[in-house]
C-alpha cells in the first residue's frame, strides 16, 4: 500500500523523459540529414572537378605521345628513300638483300613495319617476309606517294574493325619513280595501354569518325553512333541511375546507360582530337567516404545522447535487486514444481502404453452402434429373400429360387466383413511387418469407417496410383493410423455446411499420404501430437488417437506431420519408406 501513492508520479516522470527524448532524437536526426547533404553535394562536386582535372592531364600526356610517334615515324620514309642501296636494288631489280636491311632499319627506329614497293607497286622488300610478292598497285599509300613529291600520311581502313596508318614517299631517281617506301606506324601500343585503364579513350579524325577506342566495336564508326547505348535501360536501371546522379552536376553524357564525364583535347595533327570519358565511381567512392565518417560521427553522438539521458534509470538499481531477489525464489519454487511435474511425466508415460488399447476399444464402442445398424439391413433383406424362394420352391421354380439363395450368400459375406473389421480393430497390432499395398490399407480403413461415413453427408474424394505402392509395415496398425486419421477429419468438419475429406496417395521416393478436410484447422500446431491434448469437449474424446498414430508411424521408421492448408482446413501426411524391387525380393 505504500508503493501506491509515487506510482502517478513516476508514470508522469517517464511520459516527460520519453517526450524529451524524442525530441532530441527527431532533433538530431534533422541536422544530421541537412549535413549529410550539403557535405554530398559540396565533395561531389570539388572531386568532380580534381577528377576532371586528372583527365585533362592525361589527355595532354597522351596527345604528346602520339604526336612524337607519328614525327618520329614522318622522317623515316624520306631518309630510306634516299638509301643507295635501297635505289641501286630497285635499279638493278636485286631484292635478296633488301628485306635483311629493311629489318635492320626497323630495330634501330623501332617502326611499325616498313615495306618496299617496286614501279609496278609488287612487294619487293618487307620486314613481315610473309608480305613478299603481295601487289599494293591499287593501294592509297602507292598511288598518292607517286603523285606527291612529299611524303604523304595515310590511313587505310583493315578487313577487321580498325585502321594502317602509314607513311610513304616515293624512290626517285634522276627524276623517275622506281618504287615507294611505306612505314607503318604503331599507334595501337596506345589503344592496348588504353585498355587497362576505366576510363573510355577514343581518338576521331576531323570529320568525327573514330579512329582508335579502348571498345574495338567503335572503330570506323561517327561519334555519335559508336556512343549510342545497345539496350534500352530498364525501370529499375532507371530508377538505380537517378538516385546515383541526384546529389552531382548533370552528366557530360551518357555511355551505354550510365552516366560519364566528358574530357576533349584537340591533337596538333590534321584536326584529330582525343576524348577521355570518365565514370563517376571514384568520385562517389571518396564522397561516401567521407559521408560515412559523419554518418559514424552522428550515430556515436545519438548514443551518447541516449547514455544521458538514461542515467535516471541507475537510481531505480536497488528496486531491480529486491525485484531479482523475489525472482531467484520464485525460481526455487519453479525448479521444484518442475521436478514434480517431470515425476508426473514419468508415470504418465507408464500409464500411456495401458491407455492406448482403452482408446482404441473406446472407439470401437463409439462405432458398435452404426455397425449394428448396418447388420439389421443384411438380416432384413435375408429374411425377405427367404421368404421368397419359399413361395418360388413351392411353386416348383427351382431357378429363380437360387438367385435368391445367392444373394442371401452376398448379403452373409458382407455381414462376415463388418465382423471381422471388428475384430481385427479390437485385435492389438504385433511386430508381424510384412509388404503391404498401402492402397489396400487406404481401401479397408474406408470400407472399416463406412458406417460413420452414412450417418453424415460428406463429400470423400480418393485418389490413388495405378501401380501397387508396397511398404513394410505391421496392416493391423498402419488400418489403424488411416482410421485415426479420417476419424479426425469427421470430427473437425461437424460444423462445416459442405464437409469434405480428400485422400491423395502418392509414390516417389517415399509414399506419401496426405488426408485433407475443410475443417476448422489446428489452433495449436505444436501441440496436436501431444497426449491428452484434445479440442474435444469431455466426454467425447480422451487426446490419444493423434499421439498414438505419431508413435505407430515413427516404429514403421516414417513420419506424420500436420500443417493448416491454405484455403482452410487441416492437412495431415503420412510418409512411410517405399519398399524396393530388391528389398521385395529378398523379402
Amino acid at each position: 500500500m505504500q508503493d501506491a501513492a509515487p506510482e502517478p508520479e513516476m508514470k508522469a516522470e517517464n511520459a516527460g523523459i520519453s517526450w524529451r527524448l524524442k525530441l532530441v532524437v527527431l532533433l538530431l536526426v534533422i541536422f544530421g540529414a541537412v549535413v549529410v547533404l550539403v557535405t554530398n553535394r559540396w565533395l561531389s562536386e570539388r572531386f568532380t572537378e580534381v577528377t576532371r582535372n586528372r583527365a585533362e592531364l592525361r589527355l595532354a600526356l597522351y596527345s604528346g605521345n602520339m604526336i612524337s610517334e607519328l614525327q618520329r615515324t614522318s622522317v623515316v620514309p624520306l631518309l630510306l628513300a634516299r638509301d643507295p642501296e635501297l635505289i641501286g636494288a630497285l635499279t638493278r631489280k636485286e631484292y635478296s638483300a633488301t628485306s635483311a636491311r629493311l629489318i635492320s632499319f626497323q630495330s634501330e627506329i623501332g617502326a611499325a613495319s616498313i615495306i618496299l614497293l617496286d614501279a609496278e607497286g609488287r612487294i619487293v622488300g618487307a620486314t613481315n617476309r610473309n608480305q613478299l610478292g603481295a601487289n599494293l598497285r591499287s593501294a592509297p599509300q602507292y598511288i598518292e606517294a607517286q603523285r606527291a613529291k612529299d611524303t604523304i600520311f595515310t590511313v587505310a581502313p583493315r578487313e577487321t574493325p580498325g585502321f594502317d596508318f602509314t607513311y610513304s614517299r616515293a624512290v626517285r631517281s634522276d627524276n623517275q619513280v622506281l618504287g615507294v617506301i611505306v612505314v607503318a606506324v604503331d599507334l595501337m601500343k596506345y589503344e592496348r595501354a588504353w585498355a587497362g585503364l576505366q576510363d573510355a579513350v577514343l581518338v576521331t579524325d576531323s570529320e568525327g569518325t573514330v579512329l582508335l577506342a579502348t571498345e574495338p566495336r567503335w572503330r570506323g564508326l561517327p561519334l555519335a553512333r559508336a556512343l549510342e547505348a545497345r539496350d534500352a535501360p530498364s525501370a529499375i536501371r532507371r530508377a538505380l541511375q537517378g538516385a546515383a546522379d541526384w546529389a552531382q552536376e548533370p552528366p557530360d553524357a551518357y555511355l551505354s546507360g550510365e552516366a560519364v564525364m566528358k574530357t576533349e583535347t584537340r591533337v596538333a595533327f590534321r584536326g584529330w582530337r582525343i576524348i577521355t570519358y570518365t565514370a563517376y565511381d571514384s568520385v562517389r567512392e571518396r564522397v561516401n567516404g567521407v559521408i560515412a565518417l559523419e554518418i559514424m560521427g552522428f550515430a556515436i553522438l545519438l548514443a551518447v545522447t541516449f547514455y544521458m539521458l538514461s542515467r535516471r534509470a541507475w537510481s531505480r538499481s536497488v528496486t531491480y535487486q529486491r525485484e531479482s531477489a523475489e525472482l531467484r525464489l520464485l525460481n526455487a519454487r519453479l525448479q521444484r514444481e518442475i521436478a514434480e511435474r517431470e515425476k508426473v511425466q514419468k508415470n504418465l508415460a507408464v500409464a500411456e502404453l495401458t491407455l492406448a488399447q482403452s482408446s482404441k476399444l473406446a472407439a470401437l464402442g463409439e462405432m458398435s452402434a452404426a455397425v449394428s445398424h448396418e447388420l439389421n439391413q443384411p438380416l432384413a433383406a435375408m429374411k425377405t429373400y427367404l421368404a421368397g424362394a419359399r413361395l418360388l420352391l413351392q411353386r416348383k421354380r427351382p431357378e429363380e429360387a437360387l438367385s435368391s439363395f445367392q444373394r442371401i450368400d452376398d448379403l452373409i459375406d458382407r455381414m462376415g466383413a463388418i465382423t471381422r473389421q471388428l475384430k481385427s480393430y479390437a485385435r492389438k497390432g504385433g511386430e508381424a511387418f510384412e509388404p503391404v499395398d498401402l492402397r489396400n490399407s487406404v481401401s479397408n480403413a474406408l470400407a472399416m469407417m463406412e458406417p460413420q461415413l452414412k450417418a453424415r453427408t460428406v463429400r470423400i474424394t480418393r485418389t490413388l496410383p495405378r501401380t501397387p505402392v508396397m511398404v513394410m509395415a505391421d496392416r493391423i496398425r498402419l488400418e489403424q493410423v488411416i482410421i485415426n486419421l479420417l476419424r479426425n477429419a469427421l470430427d473437425a468438419t461437424k460444423e462445416t455446411r459442405q464437409p469434405q475429406i480428400d485422400l491423395l496417395l502418392s509414390a516417389g521416393e517415399t509414399a506419401i499420404l496426405n488426408v485433407r478436410d475443410n475443417g476448422h484447422g489446428i489452433k495449436e500446431l505444436e501441440n496436436v501430437f501431444e497426449p491428452f491434448y484434445t479440442t474435444k469437449k469431455p466426454g467425447e474424446g480422451v487426446g490419444l488417437g493423434l499421439a498414438i498414430s505419431s508413435g505407430i508411424v515413427t516404429d514403421l521408421g516414417g513420419r506424420l506431420t500436420a500443417r493448416n492448408a491454405d484455403g482452410g482446413g487441416a492437412v495431415f501426411e503420412m510418409q512411410l519408406p517405399i519398399l524396393t524391387g530388391e528389398a521385395r525380393a529378398a523379402e
